[in-house]
């Protein structure tokens, strides 16, 4: 019943962030945070194949079982932080990620709150009864429309536990992994000129380049190619499409508003001429308006 009742709350949410962005004229990115969750924990089979898929290619391993957790961690004391993940899974018998969604960078330290996320993730685990050689591993991903280590042209970067100079690998236990998405242009670049193609790709990269420019009309071409040959960017292309369907929805209530917001003002400047019925000129004024107001909405019910 809990979840039932989240998920409708989930639902209702995202309804409201579609009819925001109609409102603003802007189009859904998948890296706008409430799309991004949408995308991987709707429910559905093609959520939890995409689910799958994007955690094999930031973990580097087989993920075959995933199940999707509250996404609030409780704080271990009442004065401790209670941080709202975006995305909480469990995998592989026990392994745990949180995947982040960091559109731009805040004034917080971004680095001490990967650790601090990771931290919470392992001490979430129950280890009462345990072998401490039980623990399992933990993952704390974050995908970033900005660049966190502009020093740098790697992606993605990965950290753990490592001895300050001889850098020997203290355990496997918790991950760190930052993806910036702008370090991507270089590749999206090197495909329209011809340098590259997408079968040279490793499925890190075209899954960031699948989130960081799905919105993009000039990545079209890409984009269309990631989704016939990868079947999770696939699955997650079926779901976004969803709630881009309610986005157009909403995007051609908007311009039903605006048109009839036009038609008034054209028409009462014409009344105020006093040539509404006898200049043609604004008959021909309105006809115009008229035909492309009817044009738009034929292109809007080929899209739904």
């Amino acid at each position: 019943m809990k979840n039932l009742i989240q998920h409708l709350l989930f639902q209702s949410e995202l309804k409201k962030f579609s009819r925001e962005k109609a409102a603003q004229g802007e189009p859904l990115k998948v890296m706008d945070d409430i799309v991004f969750k949408a995308m991987l924990t709707s429910g559905t089979q093609d959520s939890y194949k995409a689910l799958c898929s994007l955690l094999t290619a930031c973990t580097h391993r087989d993920v075959s079982d995933v199940k999707v957790l509250n996404n609030e961690i409780l704080p271990m004391h009442l004065g401790a932080k209670s941080p709202r993940l975006d995305v909480n899974v469990t995998f592989n018998d026990g392994e745990v990620a949180n995947l982040e969604m960091q559109f731009c960078l805040t004034v917080d330290n971004l680095k001490a709150r990967s650790s601090q996320y990771a931290s919470m993730l392992q001490a979430g685990m129950s280890i009462r009864g345990k072998n401490y050689k039980n623990i399992k591993r933990v993952y704390q991903i974050f995908f970033l429309n900005f660049e966190l280590f502009t020093e740098s042209t790697k992606i993605p970067r990965r950290y753990g536990y490592r001895e300050e100079t001889e850098h020997d690998l203290l355990n496997d236990q918790t991950e760190i992994i930052f993806y910036e998405l702008p370090k991507m242009q270089r590749l999206v670049n090197d495909y329209f000129e011809g340098k590259a193609e997408t079968k040279n790709l490793s499925n890190e990269e075209k899954w960031c380049i699948y989130i960081k420019y799905r919105h993009e009309e000039q990545a079209k071409t890409l984009i269309n190619e990631l989704c016939l040959k990868e079947e999770g960017i696939m699955r997650a292309e079926k779901e976004v499409v969803k709630v881009d369907r309610d986005f157009l929805r909403y995007m051609r209530k908007m311009d039903e508003m605006k048109d009839k917001i036009d038609r008034f003002y054209i028409e009462k400047a014409a009344h105020d001429k006093g040539v509404l019925e006898s200049d043609e000129k604004w008959k021909k004024v309105i006809t115009n308006k008229d035909a492309e107001i009817a044009r738009l909405r034929a292109e809007l019910d080929k899209r739904l």
